[in-house]
């Protein structure tokens, strides 16, 4: 008797399980009736038809990530490079993805793989590090328009590494480092150019310079010459006056012959003083006759003066 209410309690207690079905906020389940499609249970409790009805498929419905594994690809440019990423995907529609595809999972990979391969096929070396973003869209495009059937939705795709062979990457290293020794040397060569140019520049700055301080100097002392003449002029005119004022005077004559007689003196014994060779006047009797030229000279000015 107990063991028959064993029994009984453990079938009622699967006839319940198999009853209610309690489907949780992170996944939709696919009910079959009779191994033919009924319906898709949304999160939330729903009651079956035990033995009738059953969970054919449960389906993730939050963003799942799918690691694509590395593969060797060739560019535009015949470089082998290795290739993978992370596509992002999430099932939109249950009986599509339970249905249209037998694996939406690999079949999104397979498709991630051979979508990339392709693309890349496209591109140089330089560009596949360049337009990445572009690739990831491209790629994007491609896989969610091939993945509608199968009622997923590609999200986004991301380009984790591409690497080079060891040859490629060597050769470029060589590339590089040929790159910047030419840059240095070009690098130098505008150095010099402009070391010349502004040199050349000083020492044109430098001449204008000196012309014009040249110029300048001629000028001050062309102004200072004829200021002097001036100044000369002026005072040889002031003397002359004087010297006739000098002369209308009594014993104005006599002065003045006795102021020559002292300047001839001084003049004489100046260039006695300064000669390599003796200088002595040839014809001392021709004293008298300066001194009498001066007499006359005096009288002159006095007639002049009178």
């Amino acid at each position: 008797m107990l063991a028959t209410l064993t029994f009984a309690l453990l079938a009622l207690l699967f006839i319940v399980v198999k009853l209610v079905l309690i489907v949780q906020m992170k996944e939709v389940c696919v009910i079959e009736r009779l191994g033919k499609f009924r319906a898709v249970m949304e999160p939330g409790i729903h009651f079956l038809i035990p033995f009738i009805d059953r969970v054919a498929y449960r389906h993730e419905t939050r963003e799942q990530v799918l690691d694509i594994p590395a593969q060797s690809c060739i560019s535009r440019d015949n470089i082998q490079i290795n290739v993978d990423g992370l596509v992002y995907i999430q099932v939109m529609d249950g009986a599509k993805a339970s249905y249209g595809i037998e694996d939406y999972k690999r079949a999104s990979i397979n498709l991630a793989q051979t979508t990339m391969r392709s693309e890349i096929g496209k591109l140089n070396l330089s560009q596949t590090f360049s337009e990445r973003d572009t690739l990831n869209e491209t790629i994007v495009r491609e896989i969610d328009k091939a993945s509608d059937p199968w009622g997923i939705k590609v999200l986004r795709y991301e380009l984790r590494n591409i690497t080079p062979s060891d040859n490629v990457i060597h050769t470029l290293e060589k590339q590089m480092e040929a790159e910047r020794q030419k840059r240095a040397e070009i690098t130098l060569a505008l150095a010099e150019k402009e070391s010349t140019i502004n040199l050349s520049e000083g020492q044109r700055q430098e001449a204008i310079n000196l012309s014009e301080g040249d110029k300048q100097r001629q000028i001050n002392e062309a102004h200072g010459r004829a200021e002097e003449i001036e100044i000369l002029t002026q005072a040889t005119a002031e003397g002359i006056s004087l010297i006739a004022n000098a002369a209308s005077k009594p014993c104005g004559d006599k002065a003045i012959r006795m102021r020559l007689l002292e300047q001839f003196i001084q003049q004489t014994g100046d260039i006695l003083k300064t000669a390599d060779v003796s200088v002595l006047p040839t014809e001392l009797a021709k004293l008298e006759g300066f001194f009498e030229g001066m007499d006359k000279v005096t009288q002159n000015v006095q007639g002049v003066t009178k």
